[in-house]
């Protein structure tokens, strides 16, 4: 079991993405399991639905898919650098610069929800076989400490809210 990460492993930004984590939980096992929930959640959404933006200025469903890709990247590199001890500091990144960069919509629903199911897979196999030591290293991303164990909950977080969003905003039901 992977530790639940203090408060002082992360700044206050990602409190809400760790504190969707059910105390005591085993990290890994959600972490798996977050790929057949996102596939499960919208193996009834059509391509035009998942191409439709709810207003203006919200990202559509497809762009939501792609976002959680780049954030799964992004924060797995920092985990496996911190992990093997590599101190030099990692920038931030700004997510809305990044769906502005590329058109998620020209892709199909179902090569998004696989390009996130294979990359989590990935990513749970170099995981779960850190050591207690390796996920309670800390390292600097975006001019803040964090830790391992911090990655991994926020990563987590991270897809539990994007979740709650498909089904709350975007009116997913499965």
């Amino acid at each position: 079991m992977i530790a639940r990460p203090q408060a002082d492993e992360f700044v206050p930004f990602y409190a809400g993405y760790v504190q969707r984590i059910p105390e005591n939980s085993d990290i890994i096992a959600l972490m798996s399991s977050q790929p057949d929930a996102l596939q499960g959640l919208l193996k009834r959404v059509t391509e035009a639905q998942a191409n439709a933006r709810p207003a203006p200025q919200e990202w559509s469903i497809k762009e939501v898919l792609g976002h959680i890709c780049d954030a799964e990247r992004v924060f797995a590199y920092r985990a496996m650098r911190i992990a093997r001890a590599d101190a030099t500091p990692l920038p931030g990144f700004e997510q809305n610069s990044y769906i502005r960069a590329t058109d998620f919509n020209t892709r199909s629903l179902q090569d998004l929800i696989d390009e996130f199911t294979f990359q989590r897979r990935a990513n749970v196999l170099c995981f779960k076989a850190l050591t207690v030591e390796e996920t309670s290293r800390t390292g600097t991303t975006s001019d803040n400490a964090v830790s391992v164990r911090a990655i991994l909950y926020i990563i987590v977080g991270h897809v539990m809210h994007h979740i709650e969003s498909l089904k709350n905003d975007y009116k997913v039901t499965g």
